[in-house]
């Protein structure tokens, strides 16, 4: 019997909801999910299956509700979670290439939304499910057929041979509007928290931090927002004073809101160099 064959006959329940449904994650409890660590020169794409950095919205199917990755549920009207299986998933919720801020809009306003005919759930992991990456892959990409709603899809995978080949993939995705690469190893167990069984590859790096000060403008940004101060996790404080808009200028993120921010490298002192802010975090 195939490794795959095991994956869906061991329990997984994969039928569509007829089954017993897993028990829900209470709201406000962040569900436990694999996070990326940064691609770095050395690594070999060959041990990996690639795909396209969805500019999406992380959403965490429990078996019953849409989770961010915060633990905020997501209202998703019930006709686009209505073929979702009792089995978890993880994926993104998408509109396209550069739709990140009309999704977010879609999302903060909830079902009755008309926008979300055109928002797809893209699938890239089973964390229910035993085997390898490339395993679950293929019995992911099984279950999105099943499921057949025009919403739903497995994210597409595929394999490169070394670093030119995955610089080239990355040149194609950059060209047409995308953000960058994701790369799973395809030999990992499912695991949780960050590390180098999922990679990220974009032409800058990325964080986020939580706005903790507004610091006034000056000169032609009188009267306004000059920067946001801003604190990682891990204590780390600094200023993003560029890629503010001067709608956000006027009524910038609220103290407390995490923030994203794109810089190119570290310092020595661990800080970002040319930070930037990104976006507000929307869950």
């Amino acid at each position: 019997m195939s490794s795959l064959l095991r994956i869906l006959l061991c329990g997984l329940a994969f039928s569509l909801p007829a089954g017993p449904v897993v028990a829900a994650t209470p709201g406000g409890q962040a569900p436990a999910v694999l996070l990326a660590a940064e691609f770095r020169p050395g690594i070999d794409p060959a041990a990996y299956l690639v795909s396209e950095k969805l500019d999406g919205i992380r959403a965490y199917w429990d078996g019953r509700q849409l989770l961010s990755r915060s633990g905020r549920v997501i209202d998703a009207p019930d006709w686009f979670v209505a073929a979702l299986p009792a089995t978890p998933l993880d994926g993104e919720l998408w509109l396209g290439r550069g739709r990140f801020e009309p999704l977010t809009a879609t999302v903060q306003r909830g079902r009755e939304a008309p926008e979300w005919q055109s928002v797809r759930y893209m699938l890239f992991e089973l964390p229910a499910a035993g085997g390898n990456f490339a395993e679950r892959s293929a019995a992911l990409q099984a279950l999105a057929q099943q499921i057949d709603r025009p919403w739903v899809a497995a994210i597409p995978q595929f394999s490169t041979v070394d670093r030119v080949d995955l610089e080239k993939r990355l040149a194609e995705v950059l060209a047409g509007g995308g953000e960058g690469l994701m790369l799973h190893r395809t030999d990992a167990p499912y695991q949780t928290g960050r590390s180098d069984a999922l990679l990220k590859l974009k032409p800058w790096q990325d964080g986020e931090a939580e706005v903790i000060a507004h610091l006034p403008g000056k000169g032609k940004y009188a009267g306004q927002l000059g920067a946001l101060r801003v604190r990682t996790a891990d204590g780390r404080e600094f200023s993003l004073g560029s890629g503010l808009s001067d709608a956000q200028r006027r009524e910038p993120p609220p103290l407390g809101s995490i923030v994203s921010y794109r810089f190119r490298e570290l310092t020595a002192k661990g800080l970002p160099r040319f930070a930037s802010f990104w976006r507000l975090r929307s869950d």
